[in-house]
């Protein structure tokens, strides 16, 4: 669902909302209210992507606004390294972090990868991790699961697959295929042979992640349905457009889930 619901008080950015879970609130960027030029326009939030970083930056303080706190940026190498956000690291360098503090912001870059929001039922720890079909197949997922676990050994597991390529856009060679369907044959079933090209497929990576949360004992798993590749207007793609802006999730606990 669309929403331009800030923080009380601050300057609306239209987001994508995650699901009303307890104890949280995750939404997702799209590419709408910044000052960005093309094609990086508008709300570009990725230093990394070539854009002016002076138009990066406010973008960042725009959506800033929207949050109880500065988002942590991680240095995203679609991999699978977690970090703990409430502790201090030497690196940032990760694909997915982990809190159990109120008001912590996780943040999540992305132009066709998967932001997956993770959190405990009762809205004690909450994790955020970018999964493309590497990170994924890596088990970025579970690899934040199991550091949730570590934090929250006695938690049940609710988790949100926000906007990301959808399935009839995602054309992929055998090694992915190959990466899914080579430790789990019945993974193979999220993949549909691309008409007139031998040796290509279209994956379905949010049914993929599902496949994984489920399997690593996520019961209850949420999906956007959005695809980036496929609306122009309202995110930006990699795939589609090569040289592009970011978008984001964010996510935080908000600390008023009672015991």
């Amino acid at each position: 669902m669309e929403s331009v619901n800030p923080q009380a008080g601050a300057a609306a950015l239209p987001v994508i909302e995650g699901p009303a879970w307890r104890g949280t609130r995750c939404f997702c960027t799209t590419r709408a209210g910044g000052v960005g030029r093309a094609p990086f326009d508008t709300l570009n939030l990725g230093l990394r992507a070539g854009d002016d970083p002076q138009a990066v930056h406010e973008n960042r303080r725009r959506l800033r606004a929207m949050l109880p706190a500065e988002p942590l940026w991680l240095a995203q190498v679609h991999g699978a390294r977690v970090v703990d956000a409430d502790i201090p690291n030497d690196t940032l360098e990760a694909d997915a972090a982990v809190t159990a503090m109120p008001g912590r912001v996780l943040a999540i870059m992305a132009a066709d990868c998967l932001p997956v929001a993770i959190a405990d039922t009762r809205g004690r720890v909450l994790g955020a991790a970018h999964a493309g079909w590497r990170g994924l197949s890596a088990g970025v997922l579970e690899c934040t699961l199991q550091r949730l676990r570590s934090r929250c050994p006695d938690g049940r597991w609710t988790a949100w697959i926000g906007p990301g390529i959808g399935p009839a856009r995602f054309e992929v060679g055998e090694d992915v295929l190959r990466a899914f369907a080579g430790p789990d044959p019945d993974a193979a079933a999220a993949f549909a042979p691309f008409p007139g090209r031998p040796g290509k497929w279209l994956a379905d990576l949010p049914r993929l992640a599902e496949r994984r949360l489920r399997a690593a004992g996520v019961a209850d798993v949420h999906a956007s349905g959005l695809c980036t590749a496929g609306d122009p207007e309202r995110f930006f793609s990699y795939r589609r457009d090569g040289v592009t802006g970011r978008m984001a999730m964010l996510a935080w606990l908000t600390g008023d889930s009672p015991d």
